[in-house]
């Protein structure tokens, strides 16, 4: 498993649920543009290489983290085992230590969707670097190099790694919230 791998799959339910609410843009046949499900497009929307992008997917549908649709051919999370593998074993898999101060985005207990829920452990709040940041605070290693720069399109992907970082970086009374909080995202279809 790698980083990425995870990123892909939260991207693949974010596009399903903008898909159910009517909010997916879809192309229009022979504009040359990607569906937002193909390789391609996944790889533009998250700043992802398509080899990249290809070889997670093979390693996530080996994993069991997701599975082929049968109807529709596309690839599918498997919500109850990647909840699993997030809750019990990301922190694990994919640790994080705090670094300096820098100037980014708000991650963890510091992210707009849950400053109001959970209070940050320490004295300063986590960031994901970026230049663009207007937020001081102390760097966190982010799942993928790109995903600062992909969750500034994306508010519900935003949200999902925000509370992925707030289970590998929290003690476990906010990591126990952030893992609920997740685990209802990701079961409701």
């Amino acid at each position: 498993m790698k980083g990425q791998d995870i990123v892909i799959l939260l991207k693949l339910i974010c596009l399903k649920k903008q898909e159910e609410e009517g909010n997916l843009n879809q192309p229009a046949r022979g504009t040359g543009v990607d569906e937002p499900y193909s390789i391609r497009g996944l790889a533009a929307s998250l700043g992802i290489s398509k080899t990249e992008v290809h070889a997670s997917i093979n390693r996530s549908l080996f994993s069991g983290l997701a599975i082929k649709d049968r109807i529709t051919g596309r690839i599918r999370p498997n919500h109850r085992a990647l909840g699993n593998f997030i809750t019990h074993g990301l922190k694990y898999v994919f640790p994080v230590k705090p670094g300096g101060i820098t100037r980014g985005i708000p991650t963890a207990f510091a992210a707009p969707m849950l400053n109001s829920l959970l209070i940050s452990p320490g004295e300063y709040i986590y960031i994901w670097p970026d230049a663009e940041g207007k937020i001081m605070g102390q760097f966190v290693e982010p799942l993928f190099k790109s995903v600062p720069e992909a969750v500034k399109n994306d508010e519900q992907l935003y949200e999902y790694l925000a509370l992925i970082d707030a289970i590998r970086l929290g003690r476990p009374r906010e990591a126990g919230l952030a893992a609920k909080l997740l685990e209802e995202r990701l079961l409701k279809k």
